[in-house]
């Protein structure tokens, strides 16, 4: 009888269990196979912009703002949420009985400072009048009262980063009727104990995210707070100017520019004031303040 022949039978490792060096090469190799994916996707899906390529324009980058909000509230409107204010059920930060009633006021205010005018006064303010600041210009939505007030209190201390960029939003549109956009966006900064316990900056969630829709450059790190200051409500003006004094540095150049100064409440204007001059001394054009809520000056 004819004897059938073995299949044969596929090699098999030999590598000796004792050759620890082997076996860690193996390993080690399948490793590099397994990563060599994920890091050809992270290449991928962020590219580089090539050594003397033009940069995006103005215009440009106005236009993908636009279709980046576009979106955004595409988004916001096919998931309600609950109004920050009132609780009822909302296609956007605020239902639109509270838009209507608190953020539509017709105020006439100071062009530099933004403090309300009486109605006989067209010009500005009697403090800007008397002592000048630094700063040009103020764009700001209302006035720091309730319940506004709240909004900038869940942005600060609540985590409601939405609320920073509704106020971008609105500080966008308010933008409009000013001949001159700034060439970039500074955020006030916060000392780095506050930073660290508070984890953001408020003044910088509003400020990336109105720089986006005016399509203007915003810089984190472009002034530091290089000194904590503590609390500037419990001080007189004289003694906020001496408190403020060498606070902030400055980490880039602002020469012959038109700078955007965000905050999320301008009080007295002190520390838009010093950061103004600051800025004024290193060579910039104009200043111009963007600020959530101002508070009306007793």
């Amino acid at each position: 009888m004819k004897q059938s022949t073995p299949l044969p039978t596929p090699a098999r490792d030999r590598t000796p269990v004792n050759d620890h060096r082997t076996v860690n090469d193996h390993r080690s190799d399948r490793r590099r196979s397994h990563a060599w994916p994920a890091a050809t996707a992270v290449r991928v899906a962020h590219p580089s912009r090539p050594s003397g390529a033009p940069r995006a324009g103005r215009w440009q980058r106005r236009w993908i703002a636009a279709l980046r909000g576009l979106c955004h509230g595409t988004w916001r409107h096919a998931l309600p949420t609950q109004c920050a204010l009132c609780g009822n059920v909302s296609h956007d930060v605020l239902c639109d009985a509270c838009d209507e009633t608190y953020w539509n006021e017709a105020r006439l205010r100071c062009p530099r400072c933004a403090l309300p005018l009486p109605r006989n006064v067209a010009t500005h303010c009697s403090f800007c009048a008397q002592v000048r600041p630094a700063f040009d210009a103020t764009v700001t939505l209302a006035d720091y009262a309730p319940p506004l007030d709240q909004l900038v209190a869940d942005l600060k201390f609540r985590s409601r980063i939405e609320l920073g960029h509704d106020f971008a939003r609105r500080l966008a549109l308010a933008s409009q009727d000013l001949l001159e956009l700034p060439d970039a966006l500074i955020a006030v900064p916060l000392s780095a104990s506050r930073l660290s316990s508070r984890g953001y900056n408020q003044a910088w969630v509003i400020a990336r995210a109105l720089a986006q829709r005016l399509g203007v450059r915003a810089d984190p790190r472009a002034v530091v707070r290089v000194r904590d200051t503590g609390q500037q409500a419990l001080l007189g003006a004289t003694a906020r100017h001496a408190n403020l004094a060498g606070a902030f540095a400055l980490r880039k150049t602002v020469r012959d520019q038109h700078v955007g100064i965000v905050d999320d409440v301008m009080t007295s204007g002190t520390t838009l004031d010093s950061l103004a001059r600051m800025l004024k001394d290193a060579g910039a054009r104009r200043i111009t303040n963007f600020v959530a809520l101002r508070t009306p000056r007793a």
